[in-house]
């Protein structure tokens, strides 16, 4: 049932892009803009087919020139192996203390399977809850620090070591390294189709929704809850996000028929508002209002401009008129999130701990 919170928090992120070339300073400016924006986080993800920096390297230079934007990678697991991604996630966290998360995707392309030889691309479902889950479930308490090739050495992460045996990866931690000071990064994942909505709602933090409707958005938040709850979690600690593409190419103009009002239009890129700042702003703030969502992630369609459109006019907007912040009242992604600090949890193997 769509509900009307009194003052819950907007959260707002946004998907950073880059020339393909071997540029590794070319997602430095949309993060900056992305934090002056206050915006809780950036999203990059990771091409294997695509010269250039791995998405770890690329946002760990970043970290060196923001200061409170969250950065969160997209880790392959069917390339990278959940050891490594734990110890490259963790060291982006100590780079950019506190602000890393890492997104889930536990799938490849068929060109990106071939280029690494790895066979066909894994459909979702079995094999790809049981990968993430040994990423991000088992054991939060230590992570291998012994496979950081990319934020921590300023290299790609290795992709020619893919740690895995048979068709799910292992989960043991080849090494003990200690437990980032503030806790593990944050865990970001999409959440539309039901095996990845399972695997959301069972480790992420925030979970990405592509819904076309207010009722497409409410359906799927509650099913993200309910999920949440049956595998002992408290359902509070996710925050939903509804992962939209915007097109600002038309300035201030109002939304093109079928993109705002009640919903964006569905498309093969995911659901899409082409419009003005000003029709996008209320779009948010109708949905978040009505309690079917957290807060948006944005995937400009073009990147350099429908972010700085979005920034500067849409989040100012908002901002105007009280719905999102104007600062960072914290230094953590953890903080923007409003999310608690995780326990910790020990292993034990052998008979001993």
């Amino acid at each position: 049932m769509i509900s009307s919170p009194g003052r819950a928090l907007l959260h707002l992120a946004a998907a950073v892009g880059r020339r393909p070339a071997h540029d590794a300073g070319s997602p430095v400016e949309p993060v900056r803009l992305a934090e002056r924006g206050a915006l809780d986080f950036v999203t990059l993800d990771d091409g294997f087919a695509r010269p250039g920096p791995d998405a770890l390297t690329a946002l760990a230079r970043a970290a060196s020139a923001t200061h409170r934007v969250g950065l969160v990678p997209t880790v392959p697991l069917t390339h990278t192996g959940p050891c490594h991604v734990r110890a490259a996630a963790a060291a982006l966290d100590r780079i950019g203390r506190g602000r890393a998360g890492w997104r889930i995707e536990a799938s490849a392309t068929e060109d990106e399977a071939r280029l690494l030889d790895l066979g066909p691309a894994r459909a979702p479902g079995r094999e790809a809850d049981g990968d993430t889950g040994a990423a991000a479930g088992p054991r939060d308490g230590r992570v291998d620090g012994a496979g950081v090739r990319g934020a921590a050495a300023g290299r790609p992460v290795d992709r020619d070591e893919p740690d895995h045996v048979g068709s799910v990866f292992p989960a043991e931690d080849p090494t003990t390294a200690p437990r980032p000071s503030r806790g593990r990064p944050v865990r970001v994942a999409d959440a539309t189709e039901e095996p990845a909505r399972r695997v959301a709602a069972r480790y992420a933090d925030v979970a990405l929704v592509r819904a076309v409707s207010l009722a497409h958005a409410d359906s799927v938040r509650a099913g993200l809850r309910a999920d949440a709850a049956r595998s002992g979690r408290d359902p509070d600690g996710l925050r939903i996000l509804a992962s939209l593409v915007v097109d600002l190419g038309g300035g201030e103009h109002a939304a093109e028929p079928g993109h705002g009002g009640g919903g964006p239009r569905p498309t093969p890129r995911g659901p899409l508002y082409r419009g003005g700042p000003v029709d996008l702003a209320e779009l948010i703030a109708g949905w978040h209002r009505r309690g079917v969502v957290d807060g948006f992630h944005i995937v400009p369609a073009e990147p350099h401009r429908d972010l700085e459109r979005f920034v500067n006019g849409t989040v100012a907007l908002l901002q105007h008129r009280g719905l999102f912040r104007t600062f960072y009242p914290g230094g953590t992604l953890r903080d923007h999130l409003g999310l608690a600090r995780p326990a910790g949890r020990c292993v034990v193997t052998g008979g001993t701990s």
